[in-house]
């Protein structure tokens, strides 16, 4: 198929995502042109062709078209960075100015929350900025555990680090511009080697407790209408008071998203405490489900409806419909909780000068009424556990070692890429009864295994399938096991009592 087709195929899908209007076409043929650097169409005929197109033939356009820019020397090479900077550039060409993007949104939001953030949800998806064709390759389900069924996601839509471009960013020039990938100066970027292209990115301004911030969608989509709402100053992660006030403010006007944020300590935090954010989206996570393990009362505070939950980390539940009271207890358990130590639970508010206690928030809503989560967390660091007390320990690290943010511990695992290959190695493994002690990628998993041959016996009679199976539930366990480590208070009659000491100095 030639490179003249896929221009008009691209130009078709334009018109078939509304993204372009009749009027726009050959304006952006023209464009595509350029960007192609082809002079023009060879006939009258070929220019005005519209072919019949779906909108899940993009992938296949955009891999054609950059097949000819990678062998006539248009991109930066032939790497996932280089192919990703190139039809990015191509898809913002038929990619509306953010003012009439920003007119659009406000005026569907008028009519509903719902209709503007549906409508912008499949904008960023039909602008290729969400590439809906990687995020479908992604392996989810669902693990029941002692807490409720946990979501599994094995991350495969998240481009790993492309070799050639390391190589490259290592002899490029420092570029301090964006400042970081969540800054509003994103917007329209055209990205390099060591930093994603954005031409197609699109931001919603929001006013949070009297505060300029954005709203946007993640262009990997951990989960169903995956947002991050972020301040427009590029300012460090903050858990405050006005934190609640911002995450309370949102989901007022935006009452059919959960929202929370990360913690501002590294360790619990999430992979970016540069710059203040928070992340939500219309999902309802496991936690969200979980029961209240006890109801307590809270002293000052006896108007507001408050448990501790049912979860392998520590989580106070309170719930107001009045917002206010919810900001004012929010806060007093934040300033309680980071200057609070008890060293027969091994939690110390500091050592050596440095702060170890700060929290996730997290605010749904029900009606009227406004539902808050406040996840304990602690940094502290042994000898022991290097890599955190409150952290995925050493033996779990064969499934997930890396921080454990907000996203996990509301309960939906994002699980290393490596892990879908490793699982299919390790099921013929099993089922060959082999010894993977001594194998360099399956040793690891070594352990695991043998804790798995001695609770369902021999693998030799089951099929590929059937090992699978048996690996994705046993990963849900180790999963829960995961956060049970994250979790402050342990999840016994010791760890209970631990808890409600913290909770009657309220």
């Amino acid at each position: 198929m030639s490179v003249i087709n896929n221009i008009n195929r691209l130009a078709a899908y334009g018109l078939k995502s509304g993204l372009i209007e009749k009027e726009d076409v050959i304006f952006v043929k023209n464009q595509l042109l350029a960007a192609l650097n082809i002079d023009g169409f060879e006939t009258p005929e070929q220019a005005a062709e519209i072919p019949e197109v779906e909108i899940s033939n993009l992938e296949d356009i955009l891999k054609n078209l950059l097949d000819y820019a990678v062998e006539h020397n248009l991109t930066q090479g032939d790497g996932i960075a280089a192919r990703d900077l190139f039809d990015t550039k191509l898809m913002s060409i038929m990619t509306d100015r953010p003012s009439n993007i920003r007119a659009k949104f406000n005026e569907l939001y008028k009519k509903s929350p719902k209709e503007a953030t549906d409508w912008f949800y499949k904008f960023s998806q039909d602008t290729d900025y969400i590439r809906r064709y990687r995020i479908c390759r992604d392996v989810k389900w669902i693990s029941k555990t002692e807490y409720g069924d946990m979501d599994i996601t094995i991350n495969l839509s998240k481009p790993e680090k492309d070799p050639k471009a390391i190589a490259a960013a290592k002899n490029a020039k420092t570029v301090g511009y964006p400042s970081c990938l969540l800054c509003k100066e994103n917007e329209g970027y055209a990205g390099r080697l060591n930093h994603p292209a954005r031409n197609n990115h699109r931001i919603i301004p929001l006013e949070l407790a009297g505060e300029a911030w954005g709203f946007q969608y993640s262009p990997y989509v951990y989960y169903n209408e995956h947002c991050i709402v972020f301040n427009q100053e590029h300012s460090p992660m903050c858990i405050s008071r006005k934190t609640f006030e911002r995450l309370l403010d949102f989901t007022t006007q935006f009452p059919h998203y959960t929202l929370g944020s990360n913690a501002d300590l590294p360790i619990v935090g999430g992979s970016i405490l540069t710059h203040d954010h928070f992340q939500g989206g219309a999902y309802n996570f496991p936690m969200a489900k979980a029961p209240i393990l006890k109801q307590i009362t809270i002293k000052g505070f006896e108007d507001v409806e408050a448990g501790i939950v049912k979860w392998p980390m520590s989580v106070l539940r309170i719930k107001s419909a009045d917002k206010n009271r919810l900001v004012e207890l929010a806060d007093h358990v934040l300033k309680t909780w980071r200057n609070y130590t008890d060293e027969a639970a091994f939690i110390f508010a500091e050592t050596n000068g440095e702060k170890h206690n700060t929290l996730n928030p997290i605010v749904r809503r029900h009606g009227d009424l406004y539902e808050m989560d406040l996840v304990l967390r602690n940094n502290i660091t042994t000898e022991e556990h290097p890599l955190g007390v409150y952290h995925p320990h050493a033996e779990l690290h064969h499934i997930k070692k890396e921080n454990i943010g907000l996203i996990e511990v509301m309960g939906l695992a994002i699980l290393p890429g490596r892990l879908k290959t490793e699982f299919a190695e390790l099921a013929k493994a099993l089922i060959q009864n082999k010894d993977i002690s001594s194998d360099e990628n399956l040793g690891k998993h070594a352990d695991w295994t043998n804790e798995l041959k001695e609770k369902y016996g021999s693998f030799t009679e089951k099929s590929e399938e059937e090992t699978i199976d048996i690996l994705k539930k046993e990963t849900g366990i180790v999963f829960s096991k995961v956060l049970e480590h994250a979790g402050v208070y342990k999840c016994n009659e010791e760890g209970l009592k631990a808890f409600e000491r913290f909770i009657a100095i309220l």
